[in-house]
């Protein structure tokens, strides 16, 4: 059986937001493998101050599969220089019927192999009637 070559975060930065959301919140591969796919396994991911390792991130995922029903992203911006990389992108998620929407400032630190080491994010709820 052969697999289906991904793209690194390296290679196509707004590929691995929604494809990394879209295998963990939905997919039916196991997170572990999900997570190694695009992170490397020293992964530090710090959202607005909080810091969730693998073994946090990986714990996340199970929840968001009970609970998720759909989530889209908006990308509005991706940059790629050498090992560091940076998004601007909007995430609309429906958990249990309620929609929230969250803009998130990421910036990112890749391993050698394109794999993500670090991520830093920054999010806010925009208000209701914020305009897009």
């Amino acid at each position: 059986m052969q697999t289906e070559a991904r793209p690194t975060p390296r290679d196509d930065l707004a590929h691995y937001l929604r494809s990394y959301v879209q295998e963990m919140a939905f997919g039916d591969e196991d997170p572990d493998l999900v997570m190694d796919r695009y992170h490397t396994p020293d992964i530090a991911w710090l959202t607005d101050g909080l810091h969730l390792d693998r073994g946090r991130l990986i714990a996340h995922a199970r929840p968001a599969r009970r609970n998720v029903t759909a989530c889209d992203l908006d990308v509005h911006d991706t940059l790629v220089c050498g090992d560091r990389v940076a998004a601007r992108y909007t995430m609309t998620a429906v958990t249990r019927g309620r929609t929230v929407v969250t803009e998130i400032h990421m910036f990112g630190r890749l391993a050698p192999d394109g794999r993500l080491r670090r991520i830093d994010q920054l999010t806010r709820t925009p208000p209701a009637t914020a305009q897009r």
